[in-house]
């Protein structure tokens, strides 16, 4: 009889008592062994699309910490790299891609030969994850891939891509439905290869406003929804429209998302009215993470008191800072977890 598994309970609707714990970019800089790796691999993409390493880098996080979830070790921008677009990473210059000029630059469909190396990465991890763990696939979400594909870098806050929205919303339209299909795509061979559920990054949903929120949003997250409910019902779908505000709750209703993940801006009497509609996840601020003691324990027993008793996903409000010491997140486990 195999295990539960708490993570995947609580994406279900029910309540787990203590909740699950995962944190977002919990496997990278902030961990020795996953600096020890880097330097052997190469480059960034290496690490990413090498499916020996990327399974160890995401199996390295579990085994120090016990976390309720395993998330993919990948990266947001590799269906940017398969639909054609030349993809690289430079230290502490983050991603750069050759800027859209127009939508027909966009390939029509993924190169399968890109996108391989992420499942064989996946079925890796799920032979050797503990029986009680979830396994997380992810995606960038459609106006965030797009943003990252019109200007070709986040330096400039997209606003190239916000400028499409506005000056050349039909053409902006056209790349986001073209990333939309490729992602449901993509998300959909991750659950086939191994992952138990997935989570949609739109990391700069909050750049827009809200009639741009719901047009370039919106509507291609519940296209990307019809397609993976169709091919995966029983799979849970997370869905992190970051400082999405006071529209989370659209969010939430018209995307048809299983749950939500919430950012560090939200406060904890907005979490338990989105709670209301379903699985919420977050919301730690990673500073706070930062920054440990009597803060620490404050901001964690503040979300665990608002948030448990009804469906709830421990995490932070947005991906780990590469500067937290490992003790504090040690702490953080025993704090969730009902430790002294």
């Amino acid at each position: 009889m195999n295990e539960p598994k708490p993570l995947l309970m609580a994406l279900g609707g029910k309540t787990v008592d203590p909740p699950p714990l995962w944190l977002m970019r919990q496997a990278g800089r902030y961990l020795p062994e996953y600096r020890v790796l880097r330097q052997k691999a190469g480059g960034f993409l290496d690490l990413c699309l090498t499916p020996e390493l990327a399974a160890e880098v995401t199996l390295q996080p579990v085994r120090r910490f016990g976390f309720d979830g395993a998330i993919l070790f990948s990266d947001i921008l590799v269906i940017a790299a398969a639909l054609g677009r030349a993809l690289s990473f430079r230290d502490g210059d983050g991603p750069s891609l050759s800027p859209l000029t127009t939508a027909y630059d966009l390939a029509l469909t993924p190169d399968p030969a890109v996108l391989a190396p992420v499942y064989e990465a996946l079925r890796l991890i799920r032979a050797t994850l503990p029986a009680t763990t979830t396994l997380l696939g992810f995606a960038g979400g459609p106006w965030t891939v797009a943003a990252y594909l019109v200007d070709g870098s986040g330096r400039t806050q997209f606003a190239e891509a916000r400028r499409w929205a506005t000056e050349r919303s039909d053409e902006l339209e056209q790349v986001v439905t073209r990333v939309a299909d490729a992602t449901a795509a993509h998300l959909a061979a991750q659950l086939d290869a191994g992952a138990e559920a997935v989570q949609i990054f739109d990391s700069w949903a909050g750049l827009l406003a809200p009639a741009a929120f719901r047009r370039f949003v919106l509507r291609p997250t519940r296209r990307m929804m019809a397609v993976l409910k169709a091919r995966h019902p029983q799979a849970p779908v997370i869905g992190f429209p970051r400082n999405a505000g006071t529209l989370y709750g659209e969010y939430f209703t018209a995307t048809g998302v299983d749950a939500l993940g919430l950012d560090q801006t939200v406060g904890l009497a907005q979490a338990r009215e989105l709670q209301r509609q379903g699985p919420v996840q977050g919301n730690l601020d990673p500073v706070t993470l930062v920054a440990g003691g009597a803060a620490l324990d404050r901001a964690v027993a503040a979300i665990l008191d608002a948030l448990r008793g009804r469906p709830f996903v421990f995490n932070l409000g947005h991906g780990i800072l590469p500067e937290t010491p490992l003790a504090h997140v040690e702490r953080l486990v025993r704090l969730v977890r009902g430790g002294a």
